[in-house]
């Protein structure tokens, strides 16, 4: 079976509310107080995101972390790599990558592998974060209507 962690499930809830507000700074703090989500498990999450460039961040006391890209530019294949590593069906699937397999110069299923691999990540270049986006419930602001 083909599992990815929990860390991907939890980076959809934080990019859906960093989308919600495209644009706004939110911190690590912030942001695990409203999507639920510990602050060291947000904190990895936007680490991870921000290395590919698909959130960005900004240091100092007015700093946070913002979206750096449209949601529907960013492929679920960039966000996978970005959290889990490489896409690979086993472990010497992909062929362009050395494995520390001993028998990997004899294998006969190497090439087979590979096929599988890259009709998986097609599918998944198919599909954007657009598409996995959770709607969130803004905070309603005190004394409006």
């Amino acid at each position: 079976m083909i599992k990815l962690s929990k860390l991907s499930d939890y980076a959809i809830v934080v990019l859906s509310q960093l989308a919600a507000d495209q644009g706004r700074l939110y911190t690590a703090a912030v942001l695990a107080q409203q999507t639920g989500i510990p602050e060291p498990t947000v904190a990895k999450v936007l680490k991870l995101l921000s290395r590919r460039e698909i959130v960005n961040s900004m240091r100092g006391v007015k700093g946070g972390y913002a979206m750096t890209r449209i949601p529907s530019q960013v492929t679920v294949t960039e966000l996978i790599e970005a959290l889990e590593g490489p896409i690979s069906i086993t472990s010497c699937a992909d062929i362009e990558v050395e494995t520390s397999c001993h028998i990997a110069g004899l294998c006969p299923m190497r090439g087979s592998w590979h096929k599988v691999n890259v009709a998986v990540k097609s599918a998944l270049n198919e599909v954007f974060l657009s598409d996995l986006l959770i709607p969130m419930h803004r905070p309603e602001k005190r004394g409006q209507a």
